[in-house]
C-alpha cells in the first residue's frame, strides 16, 4: 500500500523492485481464461464427435474424446459426456456466441 511505502521510505528503506501490474492488466495479456480454454476444448471434442457420429446420436455420459490441442505433443482426453452435462446445466452462464456454436452442432437445448 502507498502508506506503507511512504513509512518505509521515511525510514530509509527503498523498494527492491517496481510494484507488479494490476491483476486485470496481467490477465489481458495472457489470453483466454481457463474457463474459456476449457469451453473451446469441449467444443472441439463435440465437433469431432458430431463429425464422426452425427448430431442425432447422444453422447454417453462416460465418453471421453481425444483431441489435438495447440502446444501439446500428445492428444488431450476431454470427458465429453460430463462436459455436455455440465454445460447444459449452466446455459445461463454462456454468452451468445457459445450458445450459437453449440446450437450449430445440433444441441437443441442451446437454441
Amino acid at each position: 500500500m502507498s502508506e506503507q511505502r511512504e513509512r518505509l521510505s521515511a525510514l530509509g528503506i527503498k523498494a527492491a523492485e517496481a510494484p507488479s501490474p494490476a491483476p486485470a492488466a496481467a490477465r489481458a495479456t495472457k489470453g483466454p481464461s481457463k474457463a474459456q480454454a476449457a469451453f473451446q476444448r469441449g467444443l472441439a471434442a463435440l465437433t469431432q464427435w458430431v463429425e464422426r457420429e452425427g448430431a442425432d446420436r447422444p453422447v454417453p455420459r462416460g465418453h471421453s474424446e481425444e483431441i489435438a490441442v495447440d502446444g501439446e505433443a500428445e492428444p488431450v482426453a476431454v470427458k465429453l459426456g460430463v462436459w455436455i452435462s455440465n454445460t447444459k446445466s449452466r446455459t445461463d452462464r454462456l454468452d451468445a456466441d457459445q450458445l450459437a456454436a453449440l446450437a450449430a452442432l445440433g444441441m437443441d437445448w442451446a437454441a
